[in-house]
């Protein structure tokens, strides 16, 4: 099959054939229509946060697919040879499986019955980013009324955050370049500030003086770049990429909290339903041919990705 995957250490990704995987059991084999990128899949390529996510090589890219279930492995209850599903393959080391290919290897307990209306695009744009931006948002406990901002609200977790964070009646300020305010205010973000105008806490603090109630940072890598100085004291801080430093937190007067995504098939299956009934959208902006998988790479890598980008294998 033909997958984009990592052959060694140091070696950069490529497009090549290599085996279908063998089913396993509590697993099951997708025969890929549509697969979505994520941030973390650049992470994965170039070798970083090995000490988290140890890794066996050869490495197929991708956590999110949707398609059609080609075998199910033993101890597999409620799933068919024939069965349209979405999901995602979970950051449980070693990384190995992917889903950037033709067939993707999944656990069971991680997929979900594709909706009947939905198409396989937009389902496979709703696991990774919607379940890592429902553990943000529950990460910092928002209330009604309260303020949060949202840095990194333009790329495809981001998108789902502003939306799961306005439903809770707290209001969003958003992080995104002057051509994604129209989007990200239709997505239910209040105010929206240009991070390119400036830093973004000085910003934040000039419309909301007395500080934000929280922040979900999806952008910093490291405690140092987080825009720490827009939250009021005593707030409360969750970020992806490792960057939730416990010193750096409470020298600010802040409570840092960690972002655990639930990513069983439960979840994707409700976030769905929520799309299904119109009170989530997917927020796809491009989608791209398997061959045209490394470009969508670069462009999420280079910050230029607004909503989410999906590789179709249809047809």
């Amino acid at each position: 099959m033909r997958a984009l995957h990592v052959p060694g250490i140091g070696e950069h990704e490529r497009l090549s054939d290599v085996p279908v995987p063998a089913v396993l059991p509590g697993t099951v084999l997708v025969r890929v229509h549509a697969a979505a990128l994520n941030a973390v899949d650049n992470v994965i390529a170039v070798g970083m946060l090995t000490s988290r996510w140890p890794r066996a090589y050869p490495v197929i890219l991708g956590r999110d697919a949707a398609g059609v279930v080609a075998a199910v492995g033993p101890g597999v209850r409620g799933i068919a040879v024939g069965d349209e599903v979405f999901g995602s393959v979970p950051l449980t080391p070693p990384i190995q499986a992917g889903t950037l290919a033709e067939y993707a290897l999944m656990p069971a307990d991680s997929v979900a019955a594709k909706p009947a209306g939905m198409d396989f695009v937009t389902a496979a744009a709703i696991p990774f980013a919607g379940t890592v931006a429902t553990a943000a948002v529950a990460a910092v406990d928002l209330r009604a009324g309260e303020t949060v901002l949202v840095t990194g609200a333009s790329g495809g977790v981001g998108s789902f955050a502003v939306q799961l964070a306005a439903a809770r009646g707290a209001t969003v300020i958003a992080t995104g370049a002057a051509d994604s305010t129209e989007r990200l205010r239709r997505l239910g973000a209040a105010i929206v500030v240009d991070h390119t105008a400036g830093p973004v806490a000085a910003q934040v603090r000039a419309v909301r003086p007395e500080g934000v109630d929280a922040l979900i940072d999806l952008v910093a890598y490291t405690a140092g770049t987080l825009p720490l100085d827009a939250v009021a004291p005593g707030g409360r801080v969750a970020c992806t990429g490792g960057a939730n430093d416990e010193l750096t937190m409470t020298w600010h007067g802040l409570i840092g909290r960690e972002i655990v995504p639930d990513t069983s098939g439960a979840l994707i299956g409700r976030l769905a339903d929520q799309v299904a009934a119109g009170a989530l959208s997917v927020d796809v902006t491009e989608v791209l041919s398997l061959d045209q998988a490394t470009d969508g790479l670069r462009t999420i890598a280079q910050g230029h990705a607004r909503g989410k980008i999906v590789i179709s294998l249809a047809g």
